[in-house]
């Protein structure tokens, strides 16, 4: 296949292009390099998939009509993987005007240049924070989703909407993921696994917002990349969504614990009160993607926790010896 993907150079981007690549397939990412977090972080993610003959980066917004029609028409896709968003939940209460414009008006302008020149098969990654804080746990995906705690949540939530109102309008063929709390080697420096153990390692004072009690559902990128492998090959008409999780939503203080025991050192902590737009709990209900997706996670939280810690340590290394270089 021939795929776009939007956010290629990304924390999961980067991993689905590299999935694809070693599958034999022709990837073309497309990336704007945001500010939010440092670029080199970003160009350090394609290091690999820029030494594959068959991988294409293009930077630019995936909102630039003018550019993402003229790269349509260049290569013909037979799918795109869109990955790209403004993220950040707390940043998004701040500036809800940049989301909806990010978020929602460039995936318009993206699928107004894949209506005149195809393709019209997209798999799109929304989040779990569509499902906000009224929603019974395990989320199921056929959830009213009406009351997001967050503009970010609720972009998410437009998007969708959106890719559903092109399906019925022009046949498209969408599938929406919503990923969980994703996390693993290059993670964005803000998430909270790489941030905790950033600050661990270096016996730096940890704010923690809460008494620990609020619950994610950790998910290792590998079983992100999965997930959204399978959609890519299973995505036909109409609008499908699916949750990509673990099932097995874990309390912030056993996060904690889990990162200490990686790094064997005591996390300096300060307490604060939660903050606006958190949520009380996440939990996957993934019976829908395990049934038409044979989407089965396979990394637990320990593990998982553990491979991040001795990407981060080695990043940390790097940059010692760049800096003394």
């Amino acid at each position: 296949m021939k795929i776009l993907i939007t956010g290629g150079a990304g924390f999961i981007g980067s991993h689905a292009s590299e999935h694809f690549l070693a599958q034999g397939h022709r990837v073309v990412a497309i990336d704007n390099f945001d500010p939010y977090y440092p670029e080199a972080r970003k160009r350090r993610n394609i290091v690999e998939a820029l030494k594959n003959p068959q991988y294409r980066l293009v930077q630019c917004d995936y909102g630039d009509r003018l550019v993402v029609s003229k790269l349509l028409q260049e290569e013909g896709f037979d799918v795109v993987l869109h990955l790209a968003a403004q993220a950040g939940v707390r940043p998004s209460i701040e500036n809800p005007l940049k989301y909806e414009r990010n978020n929602v008006g460039n995936l318009i302008a993206m699928l107004e240049a894949m209506r005149e020149h195809g393709p019209r098969k997209i798999v799109a990654a929304s989040s779990s924070s569509v499902y906000g804080n009224n929603t019974p746990a395990p989320f199921r995906e056929d959830a009213p989703c009406m009351l997001p705690m967050s503009p970010y949540g609720a972009s998410k939530r437009a998007s969708e909407i959106f890719l559903g109102t092109y399906c019925g309008l022009y046949g498209f063929a969408a599938t929406v993921v919503r990923p969980f709390t994703v996390y693993g080697p290059r993670q964005r420096p803000d998430m909270a696994i790489a941030l905790f153990t950033s600050k661990v390692l270096a016996q730096q004072t940890l704010t923690v917002f809460g008494d620990g009690s609020t619950a994610r559902d950790y998910t290792f990128v590998s079983d992100i990349v999965a997930g959204l492998a399978a959609a890519v090959e299973k995505c036909s008409e109409g609008i499908q969504i699916y949750n990509l999780g673990n099932g097995k939503p874990h309390t912030l203080n056993e996060l904690l614990a889990t990162v200490e025991k990686a790094t064997g050192q005591k996390a300096i902590i300060q307490r604060k009160p939660l903050q606006p737009g958190d949520v009380e709990r996440t939990m996957a209900d993934i019976t829908r993607a395990r049934a038409d997706l044979g989407y089965t996670p396979q990394v637990g939280l320990e593990e998982g926790v553990s491979r991040t810690v001795a990407w981060l340590k080695e990043e940390q290394k790097n940059g010692r010896e760049a800096a003394r270089a």
